[in-house]
C-alpha cells in the first residue's frame, strides 16, 4: 500500500513536469461559416426534475455592532459678534368701545343726538338699542311757511347664538316732520288764507321682524319683517314680507333657492281733486333658484325670477319671468376682471319708499307695481396699482310703469280757499310711464397712504321715455368726490356732490292738462366737510359744515335748501 502510494506521487510529479515544458498551442485560427443561425426551442430547454430541499438546521442570529465616536478636539479662531438688541416702535393700541352718546348743536337750530348702548356675552347672546335724532327749526329767508324738520329714530335688536343655528329679533319705530313750505314765488297767497291750514306733515314707522340662519343643513334660514306706516293725514299702509332660503349641492357645484311671501296693503283719506277713499292691496309670490358655478377664474351664476302677482283690489292676476344670469371672469389676476350679465324684477312700490325719496309727496298716491323687464350691463373692475382701483359699468333697461315724480296742479291763486296746505302747487303726485334706460358708470378709489384714501365715482343715464315728454325729476348725472384722512388725533373728510339738472311740468289755477309748462331745476354742487380731534380712547369733539358753498338750490320745483349749516358737538365711548 505505502508502495502504491509513493508510484502515485511519482506519476503526478511527472504530468506537471511535462505540462510545463509545453509551451506551443496546438490551437489553430479556422473561419467557422454559420450556414443558419442558431433558433432554439422550448424543448431545448434544460428542466429542472425536482426542487431542492433545503434543511435549515440553525436560525442565524443577527451580530451586535457597537459604535464608538473617536473625537478630536480643533482649535477654532471664529469670534462671533455680540448682538444689539433693536427698539420696536409699538405704536398705543386703540381700545375699543361698546358704547358710545354722541351730541352736537348747530345753525338753524339743529340739535343732533346718537346713541348705541348693547350688551350681552358674545359667544350667547347679544342686546343692542340704537336712537338717532336730527332736527331744525328752519330759517330759510322769504318763506311764507315754516320750514322746519325733525327725525327721530329708536331701534333695538335681540341675538341668540347656538351650535346649529343663529336668530335674532329686530323692532323699531321712526317719525319725520316735514313741512309743505315750497310755494310758487310768482303767486301772491293770501296770509289769512295761509294761517287757516297746517303744512306739518308727520310719517310714522313701526317695524318688527327678525331673521334664523342655519349652518348644517339644507334650510339655510328666512328673514321676516312686518311694517305699518302712517301720516298725518290718516293714511295707511301695512306690509308683511317673509324670505325663506334653502341650499343643496349637485355634484361640486350649488343650487340656492329664495322664496318670497310679499303682502301690502294701503289707503288713502282722499285723492288730490275728490275727497274720496283710495286704497290699494297686492300679493306677491315668488321663486328665485340660482345655480352658480365655480372655477378657477370664472364664476357663473344661471338663475331665473319667478313671480305670481294678484291684484286684490282690481281682481286682476300676472305672471312674471325675469333672468338672472351673471358672470366674473379674471382676465388678469387683481387687475382686470370683466362682468356681465342679465336681470330683471319685479318691483313693488310703497308709499313708504316714496316718502323717503321725496318727503313732499301728497297723501293721494296711486300704488302700481313696476315691470323691470331686463337690465342688461357689462363692465370691468380691478386695479389699476396696488393702491388704485377701478370699476366701470354700461348698461341698459327696459322698465315698464317706472315711477316719476311730479308736482302736483295748485287748487287756488292765491285767495281762494282750499282744505289741505298739499294743494298750493307745493305736493308731487307720482305718474308711470314705460322708460328705457343707457346708463353709464364709473368709480375710482385711491388708497394714497394709510391716512389718506380718494373715491369718486359717476353716474350718466340717457332716458327714452313713451308717453311723457321727459322723464320728470331725474337727472341725467350725478356724481360724488370723497376724500378721508386721519392720524393720531385729527380726522377729516370731505365729499363733494353734484346733480345734474332736473325738469318738472307745472301747471297753473284752472289749467288745462296740457297747457302746462316746463320748469328746469338747474344743477348743483354741494360741499360738506367734517373733521375732529380725539383727545382719547373714550372722548372725541366733531365738526361739520353742510352744503360749505352756501349754494341756494333746488332739489324739487319751488323747494329751497338751508345754505351754509354748521355743527359741532363730543362723542363719548364707554363700557357697561
Amino acid at each position: 500500500m505505502r508502495k502504491l502510494f509513493i508510484v502515485s506521487i511519482l506519476i503526478c510529479s511527472s504530468s506537471l513536469l511535462f505540462a510545463q515544458k509545453k509551451s506551443k498551442d496546438t490551437l489553430k485560427t479556422e473561419e467557422i461559416i454559420v450556414v443558419k443561425p442558431y433558433t432554439p426551442t422550448i424543448t431545448d430547454a434544460f428542466k429542472v426534475k425536482s426542487n431542492p430541499s433545503i434543511e435549515e438546521t440553525k436560525n442565524i442570529e443577527k451580530e451586535k455592532v457597537n459604535y464608538s465616536i473617536f473625537s478630536i478636539p480643533v482649535a477654532s479662531t471664529f469670534t462671533p459678534s455680540k448682538g444689539k438688541a433693536q427698539s420696536i416702535k409699538r405704536a398705543p393700541k386703540e381700545r375699543l368701545f361698546q358704547n358710545y352718546i354722541s351730541a352736537g348743536f348747530g345753525n338753524f337750530t339743529s340739535p343732533t343726538f346718537e346713541a348705541y348702548i348693547h350688551s350681552g356675552e358674545s359667544r350667547y347672546n347679544d342686546f343692542g338699542v340704537f336712537v338717532n335724532h336730527y332736527s331744525s327749526e328752519g330759517g330759510i329767508k322769504d318763506l311764507q311757511l315754516d320750514d322746519s324738520f325733525a327725525d327721530t329714530r329708536i331701534d333695538a335688536f335681540y341675538k341668540q347664538f347656538d351650535r346649529d343655528f343663529n336668530w335674532q329679533v329686530n323692532a323699531g319705530v321712526q317719525r319725520r316732520q316735514f313741512n309743505y313750505y315750497g310755494l310758487d314765488s310768482q303767486i301772491t297767497f293770501d296770509d289769512t288764507m295761509l294761517n287757516s291750514l297746517d303744512e306739518k306733515q308727520v310719517y310714522k314707522n313701526i317695524y318688527l321682524g327678525g331673521k334664523i340662519d342655519f349652518f348644517d343643513s339644507y334650510f339655510k334660514g328666512a328673514t321676516v319683517e312686518v311694517v305699518n306706516f302712517t301720516d298725518n293725514y290718516s293714511s295707511n299702509e301695512i306690509r308683511f314680507v317673509a324670505k325663506p332660503k334653502v341650499e343643496f349641492p349637485i355634484s361640486t357645484e350649488l343650487i340656492n333657492s329664495e322664496f318670497l311671501v310679499d303682502f301690502i296693503s294701503g289707503k288713502f283719506k282722499q285723492n288730490y281733486l275728490v275727497n274720496t277713499e283710495t286704497k290699494y292691496s297686492f300679493l306677491n309670490l315668488g321663486f328665485n333658484p340660482n345655480f352658480e358655478v365655480l372655477r378657477d377664474n370664472l364664476t357663473v351664476n344661471l338663475g331665473a325670477k319667478i313671480y305670481y302677482s294678484n291684484d286684490l283690489e282690481n281682481s286682476a292676476n300676472n305672471f312674471y319671468a325675469y333672468p338672472n344670469v351673471t358672470a366674473s371672469l379674471k382676465m388678469v389676476e387683481d387687475v382686470f376682471t370683466l362682468v356681465g350679465g342679465v336681470t330683471g324684477d319685479l318691483i313693488q312700490n310703497n308709499y313708504k319708499d316714496f316718502t323717503e325719496d321725496n318727503p313732499y309727496v301728497s297723501p293721494t298716491l296711486n300704488i302700481m307695481q313696476s315691470d323691470q323687464q331686463y337690465k342688461a350691463f357689462v363692465g370691468a373692475k380691478g386695479k389699476l396699482a396696488s393702491n388704485i382701483g377701478y370699476n366701470l359699468n354700461v348698461s341698459h333697461s327696459n322698465e315698464k310703469n317706472k315711477p316719476l315724480f311730479i308736482q302736483n296742479q295748485t287748487q287756488t291763486n292765491g285767495t281762494s280757499s282750499v282744505t289741505e296746505a298739499y294743494q298750493l302747487g307745493n305736493s308731487f303726485s307720482v305718474i308711470y310711464d314705460d322708460i328705457k334706460t343707457l346708463g353709464v358708470f364709473a368709480e375710482i378709489t385711491i388708497n394714497v397712504s394709510e391716512n389718506l384714501n380718494i373715491g369718486a365715482n359717476l353716474n350718466y343715464n340717457n332716458y327714452t321715455t313713451t308717453n311723457q315728454t321727459e322723464a320728470w325729476n331725474l337727472p341725467d348725472m350725478y356724481a360724488t368726490i370723497s376724500g378721508n384722512y386721519q392720524n393720531k388725533n385729527w380726522f377729516a373728510g370731505a365729499k363733494l356732490f353734484y346733480n345734474g339738472a332736473t325738469k318738472d311740468y307745472v301747471l297753473l289755477y284752472l289749467a288745462a292738462p296740457n297747457t302746462g309748462t316746463i320748469v328746469e331745476n338747474d344743477s348743483y354742487i354741494d360741499l360738506n366737510l367734517n373733521g375732529g380731534y380725539i383727545f382719547s380712547d373714550r372722548l372725541t369733539a366733531f365738526a361739520k359744515i353742510n352744503n360749505a358753498l352756501g349754494k341756494k338750490y333746488h332739489p324739487f320745483v319751488n323747494y329751497q335748501v338751508q345754505t351754509l349749516q354748521v355743527s359741532a358737538g363730543i362723542t363719548y365711548k364707554f363700557d357697561l
